[in-house]
């Protein structure tokens, strides 16, 4: 047998279903059993919050970076061309990554893709940690995100492929998780900013940007442990690759459900569904697939080119609306994240089944706008008055991030192809969005001496953008089987 029809693998837990026995014959019977199975699946749900894990890790290192930043350029002398240089090579790692993450997670399985990747935020947090000079440092940043490119399409083919099709908690909810977690892990990383910031003494506070930076390791750690437990190879990739055998004691073990191989099931073929390989990035502009990739990658570019510049630029621009203490600025960073762009996202999770994916972005892009405008028109806050406006406009762009392009964009690019386009799929939005983060990360700096507030004009630009293409594009991927493309 070859290799693409290999035993798939299987949670170490989870019970064997003793209820109506389900026979399936083909892929597409496994794909519908996923989308509308009602039965209890509590090791899918693990599943779900364990393919979080990366995404925890990735905007974790983004906040830690954020605060650490100004010690980082005042301990090795950085001009601001280092400082692009260093807040940006974890993108550049992750478009590398992405690139192979997506054609790997599609060839290889989603498991095998999952378990190796975690090994690169150990090494690479770790390597932070003791970055004797900014090479190293940026080094072993792009170390980091050539894990985080390969993490995330595995991620959100688990998301996808795990979840069901329509109601709570489907396949859209899944995904826009993504984007509550994100906030959840820049909220961790402010309170131990501020836990360090307490506990340390003055003397040594240049340790604070290694101490937050290396402590990223030990959650990677912890995921490791549990995903070797808890996850199993995705049942529908199992089954697209000829592997029903495989696909049936997944559903048993993850999903509850008594499914069996029918007698009359064809066991002979081995043959993908539709066989991995490059030539597939291709397959993403052509047919159907040509508007929803055109959506999917501008909504995600302008999102991440507008999302970089003001969370990453957070802390900067809110000691330049008030003059005062690192402990300001640490608070007033975590209130808005909380109170805003977190509880914008669990929002979207909550809603994004009623209302659409395309009317919440629309939504939230049409926010971003208002917000940008407003912190442009205002530049530098003269008084008390014009800086509550301006961290209002704030708490507006956050909310609207959370609730529209911040959970949805990645929606877009998870749900707009079938699995056996998935994994590229993700893979190829992402490099390019990454790469969107690259330039927002590294020119940020430089805008901000050139202009100063007035940066809020060019950021404006990149929500604008995102608003117009969906104008352009009603495409809604939530509710929809996507998944039966395969088999027409």
């Amino acid at each position: 047998m070859s290799d693409l029809a290999s035993p798939a693998h299987v949670a170490l837990t989870g019970n064997r279903p003793t209820g109506e026995t389900k026979w399936i014959r083909s892929a597409a019977d496994v794909s519908s059993l996923v989308n509308n199975s009602n039965e209890s699946r509590s090791n899918a749900r693990i599943v779900v919050a364990i393919a979080l894990g990366g995404v925890f890790l990735d905007a974790y290192d983004l906040g830690a970076l954020a605060f650490g930043i100004k010690d980082v350029t005042r301990e090795f002398n950085l001009t601001p061309t280092g400082t692009g240089m260093v807040a940006s090579a974890i993108t550049f790692g992750a478009i590398v990554g992405a690139l192979i993450g997506g054609y790997l997670t599609d060839k290889i399985g989603r498991y095998r893709v999952f378990m190796a990747d975690m090994f690169f935020f150990v090494v690479a947090a770790l390597a932070c940690a003791f970055a004797p000079n900014e090479y190293v440092l940026g080094g072993a940043r792009f170390v980091m995100g050539l894990g985080v490119g390969i993490d995330l399409p595995v991620a959100m083919a688990f998301l996808a492929e795990f979840s069901k099709l329509r109601g709570q908690g489907n396949k859209a909810a899944s995904v826009a998780m993504w984007c509550p977690t994100w906030y959840a892990a820049i909220s961790i990383s402010y309170l131990l900013v501020l836990l360090l910031y307490a506990v340390l003494p003055e003397s040594h506070t240049d340790w604070l940007w290694r101490l937050i930076l290396g402590f990223g390791a030990v959650p990677a750690l912890l995921i490791i442990a549990i995903r070797s437990r808890y996850m199993s190879e995705s049942p529908v990739w199992a089954a697209n690759q000829g592997n029903l055998q495989g696909a049936a004691e997944i559903l048993q073990r993850s999903y509850n459900i008594n499914a069996q191989v029918a007698d009359d099931a064809d066991l002979t073929q081995s043959k993908p569904v539709r066989k991995a390989s490059w030539r597939n990035y291709g397959a993403l502009l052509q047919g159907v697939y040509r508007r929803r990739t055109i959506l999917a990658t501008v909504t995600s570019i302008a999102s991440s080119f507008a999302y970089n510049a003001v969370a990453f630029g957070l802390p900067v621009i809110i000691s330049s609306f008030f003059a005062q203490s690192m402990l300001t600025t640490i608070l007033v960073s975590l209130a808005l994240n909380l109170l805003f762009a977190f509880v914008g996202g669990l929002l979207a999770v909550r809603l994004v089944p009623r209302l659409g994916a395309w009317k919440m972005s629309v939504t939230g892009y049409t926010c971003q706008c208002v917000a940008l405008l407003g912190l442009a028109l205002i530049g530098r806050p003269e008084g008390g008055e014009q800086a509550a406006v301006a961290i209002a406009m704030l708490a507006l762009f956050l909310f609207g991030q959370g609730f529209g392009p911040g959970s949805h964009t990645m929606t877009f690019a998870s749900l707009s192809y079938p699995a056996s386009l998935r994994g590229v799929g993700v893979g190829f939005n992402q490099t390019l969005m990454r790469g969107s983060s690259t330039v927002s990360l590294f020119v940020f700096p430089l805008l901000v001496a050139a202009f100063g507030t007035g940066v809020f004009w060019v950021i404006f630009l990149a929500p604008l953008i995102g608003l117009l293409a969906l104008l352009a594009i009603r495409w809604e991927p939530s509710g929809y089987d996507v998944d039966a493309e395969d088999f027409n």
